[in-house]
């Protein structure tokens, strides 16, 4: 993809949807943090639907330690490896209260020293609630970002480094949910629905399809 091509496929992404927001559910710092670390591996939906149980009782590292871990267990069972992801947030609670007075870490090292918080979820915490141009590599992002030819990489790290450079400046605080949702609902992983897809004239994959 060139950059001519480039600068097109985001500016129509952005005409379509100026504004677009997680389908995570949150309204703190913390619960979006919650929310990324429990989202590995699981749907957003999954996610939402344990946390809108979870976080009128428990918001805050505080509280979430007051459950303490089989509380914690209780609440997201239904969230797939929920054992070692209740164990993770527990410890990450601890830490947040111990080191930075509960409040959650603004800057990549800190929250990459979290227990559960790699690289990707560091990166949807600077982006979304810090609003850093971050790019968090998902499997639809890998995918739509080699399929496209727009960032091309065998590795989400790769990928990456190669959306920072490429994804001219305007766009990039929003363009990692703009290149999520296209990856979710358009230019999914079996078959891409080119017939539906808004940029499918700017994108290198061949051949399309027609619906």
């Amino acid at each position: 993809m060139k950059p001519a091509q480039i600068q097109a496929f985001f500016a129509t992404l952005q005409a379509a949807n100026p504004h677009p927001v997680t389908e995570l559910e949150y309204t703190s710092v913390f619960e979006l943090l919650t929310a990324v670390l429990l989202s590995a591996q699981a749907t957003d939906v999954g996610v939402n639907k344990a946390t809108r149980k979870l976080f009128p009782v428990a918001n805050t590292p505080q509280k979430i330690l007051a459950l303490g871990l089989d509380g914690l267990e209780s609440y997201i069972k239904t969230i797939g490896l929920f054992h070692s992801k209740a164990k993770h947030l527990m410890q990450t609670c601890q830490m947040l209260v111990d080191r930075h007075g509960g409040e959650v870490p603004r800057t990549r090292e800190a929250l990459e020293a979290l227990p559960g918080v790699g690289r990707k979820t560091a990166n949807v915490v600077l982006n979304v609630a810090f609003g850093q141009p971050t790019m968090a590599v998902d499997t639809h992002i890998f995918r739509v970002s080699n399929r496209t030819g727009l960032a091309p990489g065998k590795t989400p790290l790769a990928v990456e480094q190669q959306l920072l450079k490429r994804v001219p400046p305007a766009y990039a605080v929003d363009s990692h949910h703009w290149l999520i949702l296209l990856g979710r609902y358009v230019c999914q992983a079996r078959k891409p629905l080119c017939h539906q897809c808004a940029v499918s004239a700017y994108c290198d994959f061949k051949p399309k399809t027609t619906g």
